[in-house]
C-alpha cells in the first residue's frame, strides 16, 4: 500500500495567513506545509484540501484515479471546489467499515473528540492509522493488540494519543510515526525534529510517498536523559515533554510536601497541572530500588533536591561531620545512584539544576552544594545517551 502526503500541515496550512510569529515567519521552503490529505494507492482520498489536485501533480501523482473522497474533520471540511471527475466527498459512520472496489478496508473509529479516524488496510494486508487534528482514539480496550504498520496523527498537539496507542499495542517499536496537523506550536525545522525524534515520530515534508509496512529507520528514543538548566529555565516542562506520547510513565517528585511553605504548594501544583492524568506521581528520594526495578518510563524532577536530601542525612552541612566520614558518605551514595541509572532497563527522564555559572555562594555550606551538585550532574551526565542544557526555554543538545 502507497501513501502520498499532499500535504502535513494544520487546517490553515504553515504558514498560518497573515500570522506575524516567529514559527510562522521561517515556515519557508520545505518547511512550508499545505493543510494533511493524504492519497492512498491513487484510489482514496482521505481530506479534500484546498490545492489538493495540484499537489498531486508536484508530488508526480494524479486525482484522476480516485473512486473515494473521506473526510476526517468534524465539520464538513473547508469550502474547497471538488476538482472534476472527483466523487463528492463523505464520512464513514463510527465503527462501521467501507469495502472499496480496489481491495481497500476503511474502517471508522470513535474519537474523544470531534471527528473521524480511519483505519485502512489495503489489498496487501497491511495498515495505516489516519486521526484529525486535536483528536485521539476512543475505547482502546477493545482494539486488537496487533500494531499498526504506519500511524498519522497530531503528534505535537495531542502526544497522549500516541501513549493511548503504545498502551493499547495499536502502535509498537517498528510502527512508523508521522507528525500530521502541523501547526505553528513548534519552531520548524531542526526543533521540530528534535521533539519528534524524543517521542519516537518523524515529520516528513508534503509530497511525500511512503510504502506502507516498508522498513523505516524509527527514531531511536533515549533510554537515559538528563535535563538540566537555570531556575525557570523550562527544564521540567522539556523533561515532561520528552515522556508524553508514552503510557504510565512514574513522575518521582524528590522534594517533598513542605508543609506551610505556600510558594512551594504553588509551585507543586503547577507541575501537578501539567501532567497527563495518566501518569502516577511518587514522593520519594530512594531512587536506587526504581531505577533496579522493571517498569514504565520515569520521570525524576529532581535531581538538586535530591542531593539536598542526601546531603542532610550525612551531615553535609556541618564541617566536623563532613570531614569525619560526611564526604565518603555522600560519595557512597552518588555512586550507588549512577550505578543504578547504568545498569538500569528503564527509560528514564531526570531533571537537574545547573548552578554552577551564576554568583559564588556567599557561605560555605552554599559552596559546598554548588560543587557537590556539580560532581553529581556531571556523574549523572556520563551515564545518560542524552544531555540537554535549557536556556530561556531552548533545549540545547549537549549529548545525543
Amino acid at each position: 500500500m502507497e501513501l502520498t502526503l499532499l500535504g502535513t500541515g494544520a487546517p490553515a496550512g504553515l504558514p498560518r495567513p497573515d500570522c506575524p510569529c516567529a514559527s510562522c515567519a521561517r515556515a519557508q521552503g520545505a518547511d512550508a506545509r499545505a493543510a494533511t490529505a493524504l492519497l492512498v494507492d491513487g484510489t482514496l482520498l482521505l481530506d479534500l484540501t484546498p490545492g489538493a489536485a495540484l499537489a498531486a501533480a508536484r508530488s508526480g501523482h494524479t486525482l484522476a484515479g480516485v473512486r473515494q473522497v473521506l473526510l476526517s474533520h468534524p465539520h464538513e471540511g473547508p469550502a474547497v471546489e471538488v476538482p472534476a471527475g472527483l466523487p463528492q466527498p463523505g464520512r464513514v459512520p463510527d465503527g462501521r467499515e467501507l469495502a472499496l472496489m480496489s481491495g481497500h478496508r476503511v474502517r471508522a473509529l470513535a474519537l474523544d473528540a470531534p471527528g473521524t479516524g480511519y483505519a485502512v488496510t489495503g489489498p496487501d494486508g497491511q495498515r495505516l492509522l489516519y486521526v484529525p487534528p486535536g483528536a485521539a482514539p476512543a475505547g482502546l480496550e477493545e482494539w486488537p493488540a496487533e500494531p499498526y504498520a504506519l500511524v498519522l496523527l497530531d503528534v505535537v498537539g495531542r502526544p497522549d494519543a500516541l501513549a493511548r496507542l503504545r498502551a493499547a499495542g495499536a502502535a509498537g517499536p517498528t510502527t512508523d510515526v508521522i507528525a500530521v496537523h502541523l501547526d505553528h506550536d513548534v519552531p520548524p525545522g531542526a526543533e521540530l525534529r528534535r521533539r519528534l525524534a524524543a517521542l519516537g515520530a518523524r515529520a516528513v515534508p508534503d509530497g511525500t510517498t511512503l510504502e506502507v509496512g516498508a522498513y523505516e529507520e524509527v527514531p531511536d528514543v533515549p533510554r537515559r536523559t538528563l535535563v538540566l538548566g537555570g531556575a525557570r529555565s523550562g527544564k521540567s516542562v522539556e523533561a515532561e515533554r520528552r515522556l508524553e506520547g508514552f503510557p504510565d510513565v512514574l513522575y518521582v517528585a524528590t522534594g517533598g510536601l513542605r508543609n506551610g511553605d505556600g510558594e512551594w504548594a504553588a509551585r507543586v501544583a503547577a507541575h501537578r497541572e501539567r501532567r497527563p492524568g495518566s501518569w502516577r506521581t511518587v514522593e520519594t528520594c530512594d531512587l536506587v530500588p526504581l531505577l533496579e526495578e522493571d517498569g514504565a518510563p520515569l520521570l525524576v524532577d529532581c535531581l538538586s533536591l535530591w542531593l539536598t536530601d542526601a546531603m542532610d542525612s550525612v551531615g553535609a552541612w556541618d564541617d566536623a561531620e563532613w570531614a569525619d566520614g560526611g564526604e565518603r558518605a555522600l560519595r557512597s551514595r552518588v555512586r550507588e545512584l549512577t550505578e543504578a541509572v547504568r545498569s538500569t532497563r528503564r527509560t528514564v527522564v531526570a531533571v537537574s539544576n545547573e548552578v554552577g555559572s551564576g554568583i559564588v555562594p556567599a557561605t560555605a555550606s552554599g559552596r559546598r552544594y554548588r560543587d557537590e551538585l556539580g560532581r553529581l550532574n556531571a556523574a549523572f551526565a556520563a551515564e545518560c545517551e542524552h544531555v540537554l542544557l535549557v536556556v530561556a526555554g531552548q533545549a540545547l543538545p549537549l549529548r545525543g
